[in-house]
């Protein structure tokens, strides 16, 4: 792809990405989704134990994807999440329980006259960057646990076996305002950029997850690969990934050429 600005030349991108979704071996449905078209890499975990998990996670991702212009802001995803608000608790009114989703990704979007990746986070799905051989989570779960670790009161080790692993303290939702995370990220080639719901999460650790990321060429094939793994772990949870690559990116004398753009479902 191709952004102008003001004053300066084009600057191509060249992305490259690919998602994959599995209920696991242990869920009789997935309530997953996963949105992975420009601008927005996403996926929302629709909450366990809750009705109809698999529609609310559905309606974030169907907002979202009303929102294709080449960048976005956050803006416009905040009015997209208010927008599947209303969708949720329409269905879920007619529970005791009520319904409610995680959602977790990154924008491609203009800030201070450049392109930056806007990371954004409610509930416990990730963000992770790969990059220079080094992962870095770039979004911090809401979660008891979460708190209970930035407390002091528990190891890591121990916030992998706590019984309330799946409880989230904040998520879309319930009648309640969606109010994401932000981070910002310079676009940069070399950049491999996950987005996985905790069905990961609780299969891999952090060496497990870079080691896929570093011995994939192509966001294809990590996906594969750590759904695969994730599964041969156990499988507890429904799994949903989405990899993304900065292939290259560069300042050009004209809009013409159109990076690459390759996607999988």
């Amino acid at each position: 792809m191709s952004v102008t600005r003001d004053g300066a030349p084009a600057r191509q991108v060249t992305l490259a990405w690919a998602a994959l979704t599995d209920k696991g071996t242990k869920r009789a449905m997935n309530e997953d989704s996963a949105l992975s078209e420009m601008p927005l890499f996403v996926v929302a975990d629709g909450m366990g134990g809750h009705s109809a998990g698999d529609i609310a996670s559905a309606a974030v991702v169907t907002r979202l994807s009303a929102i294709t212009d080449a960048v976005t802001d956050a803006g416009s995803i905040e009015a997209a999440l208010a927008e599947a608000l209303d969708d949720i608790d329409r269905v879920g009114d007619e529970s005791v329980l009520g319904t409610g989703t995680t959602v977790t990704g990154v924008a491609l979007a203009e800030i201070d006259d450049d392109l930056a990746w806007l990371v954004f986070n409610i509930g416990d799905s990730r963000v992770y960057l790969y990059e220079g051989e080094e992962l870095r989570q770039l979004t911090t779960d809401h979660s008891v646990v979460q708190e209970l670790l930035d407390a002091g009161l528990i190891t890591r080790e121990q916030a992998e076996h706590h019984p309330d692993s799946n409880v989230i303290t904040r998520a879309v939702g319930f009648h309640e305002k969606p109010v994401p995370d932000y981070e910002t990220l310079p676009v940069v080639a070399g950049q491999r950029i996950l987005v996985c719901s905790d069905g990961l999460t609780k299969e891999l650790t952090d060496y497990g997850i870079k080691h896929y990321l570093a011995t994939t060429s192509t966001p294809e094939r990590a996906v594969d690969e750590l759904v695969a793994a994730a599964l041969a772990n156990g499988g507890r949870d429904n799994v949903t990934v989405v990899v993304l690559d900065v292939e290259s990116d560069q300042a050009v004398d004209d809009q013409a050429g159109g990076g690459r753009r390759t996607s999988r479902s």
